[in-house]
């Protein structure tokens, strides 16, 4: 784990990720406020709201008597990437300072959140459901009610066959597939279902694309984000430093709600290769991918686009938005081969 500098937000090392799923231990870890000291015996989760009939409240053990669903989903922080980005303009963005560590894949064990919601009886106009957190500052961010229904919206109880531990969100969080991190509420325990759309700080001022190419989505300054694009990542340090001998570069490409189909690489200005996927390919997790290499001595560039199942590929630029989100070009990945005594 790598820190951010805040004391709250930890990246991933990307060139320590052996397995497919991220362990407990090595999954990144952001924070709005210190994790709160939540008791499960007198933890409850109220849903409430012009969007639903009667309010309804759920206990611990509620919960764990509900239909259980498991999933593997990857989260990621809109912010990935973001002092890339900043390095490219010569500018440093406000906000948590992440290289490129600040995405993981787990299964996720809970209750849809939809088998949550409907006993409370939605009502025809209801719009927006919004989870709150029980952190200090009551961290919350809305979704459409087409999402939160969604088959992969679930209200996780489990992390890699393990309780969820305090610092990803004990007793209960929000995981929003496809979606930026910060709609995966953690310590959720209130959700309100509204008939009106709802705005807070998180969708109007911060997690917003504010620039030239955003119009201002009024109250919002920008264009909330909510489903992440197609990105992806060398399993290597950057900048890295490899012998000349023929070995295997591997990575991992993210597509949101979609699903990776193919990654091609590109070796300094050769022409683009393909390379393999293994499995698992699924929708709204990542995928691992491969090719093999004899490198020269000296200095080289990898270059690595993924393409999803929409037909969308990354680009080699992305225009400016004034928080630094959604850094997902094409990189240029430096690379120094020589022999190492």
């Amino acid at each position: 784990m790598e820190d951010t500098g805040t004391g709250l937000d930890y990246g991933i090392r990307p060139d320590r990720m052996p397995g497919y799923i991220t362990p407990i231990d090595r999954f990144f870890l952001r924070s709005h406020a210190p994790t709160p000291h939540l008791n499960a015996a007198t933890w409850s989760l109220r849903i409430e709201g012009s969007g639903v009939r009667e309010p309804i409240t759920y206990t611990y053990a509620d919960l764990w008597e509900m239909p259980l669903v498991s999933m593997i989903r990857t989260i990621e922080c809109a912010g990935n990437r973001r002092t890339l980005f900043g390095e490219e303009h010569g500018h440093k963005f406000n906000g948590t300072q992440w290289g490129r560590g600040a995405i993981g894949t787990a299964e996720w064990t809970g209750v849809r959140l939809r088998d949550l919601l409907e006993p409370a009886g939605i009502t025809p106009d209801a719009c927006d459901v919004m989870p709150e957190s029980l952190d200090e500052i009551h961290a919350r961010r809305p979704m459409p009610l087409a999402k939160a229904l969604a088959d992969d919206t679930l209200l996780a109880l489990a992390m890699n066959g393990e309780t969820l531990p305090p610092d990803h969100g004990y007793p209960a969080r929000i995981v929003v597939s496809g979606w930026l991190g910060a709609a995966s509420i953690k310590w959720v325990g209130r959700i309100e279902v509204s008939e009106q759309p709802l705005h807070v700080p998180w969708n109007t001022e911060d997690y917003v694309l504010i620039g030239p190419d955003y119009p201002p989505q009024a109250p919002s300054l920008g264009m909330p984000i909510t489903a992440l694009p197609v990105a992806s990542l060398v399993e290597l340090p950057w900048p890295a430093q490899l012998r000349p001998v023929p070995q295997v570069i591997r990575g991992r490409a993210y597509a949101g709600e979609n699903r990776v189909t193919s990654v091609e690489y590109r070796i300094d200005e050769g022409s683009w290769q393909e390379a393999s996927l293994a499995p698992p390919e699924i929708s709204a997790a990542w995928v691992r991918w491969q090719f093999s290499w004899h490198p020269e001595p000296g200095d080289h560039i990898i270059r690595v686009r993924a393409t999803d199942d929409q037909g969308q590929t990354q680009p080699d630029t992305v225009p400016w938005n004034d928080l630094g989100y959604l850094y997902h070009p094409v990189l240029s990945h430096p690379i120094r081969v020589e022999s190492m005594p």
